[in-house]
């Protein structure tokens, strides 16, 4: 009943912008990121991989932003905040630690499930306990407007995984990978220490 109650409530952009820019930046260089990566270079058909990371977003990040709600239900104020803190803090720590796709995440069920389920399924097991997972379960605890919180971390894995789709590894080859972890491990930190001082929007 939390989460049907934020469609009566206005929306508020700056949660969707902060929660798109977040998972963006996380996102870059991610074993997800490599995964699309490999699904395009093996298939070359961007479109349904494309529609499968989408699908496979939303239900993921679905799941994890009621598990956010649900973790302010259980949790009081004061303790949520202490909690809230550490989790970012952690995610900034974790920002730092380059991933790489194990080979458990190659898909071997392609020709019985197709371009689009092998994408949904790869998507949704390997989002499963990830950087942009946890960091949507965090956001959805600290921002009351769930779909806002699901929109914008799902918006930001698209911006992160479909230009990979088309554009492949010449893409990742320009970015500076160790760079965009930095900032987001430097935007963790923030929101953590921010989040122990009692700083809310």
């Amino acid at each position: 009943m939390a989460i049907l109650s934020v469609f009566a409530t206005p929306f508020p952009m700056e949660t969707f912008l902060v929660a798109t820019g977040i998972v963006a930046l996380a996102e870059m260089g991610d074993k997800t990121q490599l995964l699309a990566l490999l699904l395009a270079a093996r298939y070359r058909r961007p479109w349904p991989i494309v529609w499968g990371i989408f699908i496979a977003t939303v239900v993921n990040h679905a799941l994890a932003g009621a598990l956010g709600h649900a973790v302010t239900r259980v949790l009081g104020p004061e303790l949520l905040r202490w909690v809230l803190g550490a989790s970012f803090i952690a995610m900034a720590v974790w920002m730092l630690m380059p991933d790489r796709l194990d080979d458990d995440g190659t898909p071997a069920a392609a020709p019985r499930l197709g371009v689009f389920g092998t994408t949904v399924l790869a998507f949704f097991l390997a989002e499963m306990g990830d950087k942009t997972q946890i960091a949507t379960v965090a956001l959805a605890a600290r921002h009351p407007h769930w779909l806002a919180v699901v929109g914008g971390t799902t918006l930001g894995m698209m911006l992160a995984n479909a230009p990979v789709v088309w554009f492949g590894d010449r893409l990742l080859r320009r970015l500076p990978v160790r760079a965009v972890h930095g900032v987001s491990a430097l935007i963790f930190l923030a929101l953590g220490v921010l989040a122990w001082l009692g700083w809310d929007n």
